[in-house]
């Protein structure tokens, strides 16, 4: 059987490095249950006919089934199809064959072409984003790690104290005095709104510095030995006042404006990643908002373009800081990566290449950025793309 591959940031390194080489692409969207799953494997054959078709026009000088033998043996493949998640894409050529799992549906496709078919992937990609979790409490802190589809505790450098007392030793506050030896009158960190900060100055002041010195312990050492080699954006997860203190004395900068304002031992792990996940989607989105409001003052300014002959040229002269690319949008036809010149082809087959998915490659070689806008966002222009220039 096939090894499924997880979708990582690294599954588009690799496949960037696919190209320039025959390539062959399939997208599909698989099914869990019956009686459509038993129609997978038909659909996939029906795309693996489209490869065949523009292979024929692409390399003719090679034998399709050199290149189509790998995804004609997932046909019959049952354990194959029996493990798929909720959509595959599955990359071959002459030295490599890869097939990706994506936890949502896709479109089906199927491509030849020079290099893999990015765009449905780099629609996917902030699915793939990695993030760390800093779930903290008066005397207590650990720490996960994961993605949209996985989040698991990490074990702590040494140098980073998982309690209260590991982090101020014999500086602790001794605990037999007025207040909770928490702040609260009582109940410890449940969350509940009505609880309050109890027994009012003295030993209840020097308690709550307490709580202060250990999250500056903590954020320092989290920022030294975690955040500053991973470089991951860092969700904190505390009750509000935990929240409060914590940013207050916060130097992280890797450390997100916004939490998950509950109690972290409250929360079972799958309920604690989906929260984490419902965070880092909405950060998506913002970025996404601002990609477009860049392009809106671009246009300002008049460092941008929409008319894709004007992106291709810009494109291949390394001048595109940011490309916006309709999601759904196929325009066929053809781009020289070498003059940037376009050929529109409206009446072309369903082989042809995809403009925008050259126009994708070519800024991504230059290092600029490409942002593919969803369905449920308005894209700014007609065209199916639109540019930032650097210069």
């Amino acid at each position: 059987m096939v090894t499924i591959q997880p979708f990582t940031q690294q599954t588009l390194s690799s496949l960037l490095a696919l190209a320039d080489r025959p390539n062959l692409s399939v997208y599909m969207p698989t099914h869990r249950t019956f009686p459509e799953r038993t129609q997978d494997p038909i659909r996939f054959k029906n795309l693996i006919k489209t490869l065949g078709g523009a292979l024929g026009q692409h390399y003719p000088q090679i034998a399709p089934d050199t290149l189509l033998e790998p995804f004609q043996a997932l046909v019959d493949d049952h354990d194959f199809w029996n493990g798929c998640p909720e959509g595959i894409a599955v990359f071959g050529g002459l030295e490599h064959f890869h097939v990706v799992g994506l936890q949502q549906p896709v479109p089906e496709i199927a491509v030849v072409n020079t290099h893999p078919y990015l765009k449905p992937l780099l629609r996917l990609a902030p699915m793939t984003e990695r993030y760390q979790v800093l779930c903290l409490s008066r005397n207590s802190v650990c720490l996960y790690e994961g993605s949209a589809q996985t989040l698991q505790k990490i074990q702590l450098p040494d140098a980073v104290p998982t309690t209260l007392e590991q982090a101020l030793g014999d500086e602790l506050t001794p605990r037999n005095q007025q207040g909770h030896p928490d702040g609260f009158s009582g109940g410890g960190e449940r969350g509940d709104p009505m609880m309050h900060e109890s027994g009012g100055g003295g030993k209840q002041d020097e308690i709550n510095l307490d709580r202060e010195r250990f999250f500056r312990i903590v954020d320092r050492k989290i920022t030294e030995h975690c955040s500053s080699l991973s470089g991951l954006p860092l969700i904190l997860v505390a009750l509000p006042e935990n929240q409060a203190v914590f940013r207050a004395v916060s130097r992280n900068p890797s450390l997100l404006p916004t939490g998950i304002e509950k109690d972290p031992a409250t929360l079972a792990p799958d309920k604690l990643r989906s929260l984490c996940g419902e965070m880092m989607r909405l950060r998506h989105d913002e970025r996404l908002s601002t990609a477009l409001n860049r392009y809106g003052v671009a246009v300002g300014q008049r460092q941008s373009a929409s008319e894709l002959p004007e992106i291709a040229h810009a494109a291949t002269e390394g001048r595109v800081a940011l490309l916006l690319v309709e999601a759904e949008r196929w325009v066929q036809g053809s781009l020289n990566p070498e003059s940037g010149d376009v050929v529109l082809q409206p009446d072309a087959s369903a082989e042809s290449e995809d403009v925008l998915d050259e126009l994708i490659l070519s800024v991504i070689r230059c290092g600029g950025e490409v942002v593919v806008v969803p369905p449920e966002r308005l894209m700014p222009t007609e065209t199916g793309a639109a540019a930032v220039y650097r210069y």
